[in-house]
């Protein structure tokens, strides 16, 4: 989860679920991104991200949503990328009866311990490159941990 859903969970999504496909573990896992704010909903990734996972062999038809209350009763886990995410997510679950997911900053599970998946929004290509090498990282990690 991010603030707006257009750049970093969309490939932090796409990634997470090629790793799955390529694993066989696809039935098993039930993989979406969502935002915090709703100011892109509806919008597709932003074009250099989809540039970025296109690069990489990886395809997205996802389309922007904001967080609802089910997904804090459906999913187990919902991983952010900074602070003000995981603080605005604990937030909106402590108004949620039910709430069975645990709510993680993705980049816990960084071997190369960077916490915080920066928004590279205003920045360049390259920032979009570091976002997708962090989101491969912590996504094997967390797939080898919880698997």
């Amino acid at each position: 989860v991010s603030i707006g859903n257009i750049c970093r969970s969309p490939i932090a999504e796409a990634v997470f679920r090629k790793l799955v496909t390529d694993e066989k573990l696809e039935n098993k896992w039930m993989t979406d991104s969502a935002a915090v704010s709703d100011w892109n909903v509806g919008r597709s990734p932003d074009a250099r991200a989809l540039s970025c996972l296109r690069n990489h062999g990886i395809e997205t038809a996802h389309k922007a949503r904001q967080v609802t209350k089910d997904d804090f009763q459906t999913f187990d886990y919902i991983l952010c990328m900074d602070e003000s995410n995981l603080r605005d997510l604990k937030r909106k679950s402590n108004q949620v009866k039910d709430c069975k997911a645990k709510i993680e900053l993705l980049g816990t599970y960084d071997p190369q311990k960077q916490l915080i998946i920066e928004d590279p929004y205003y920045g360049s290509e390259k920032d979009f490159e570091t976002v997708y090498e962090q989101c491969v990282r912590c996504c094997k990690a967390f797939l080898e941990n919880v698997h």
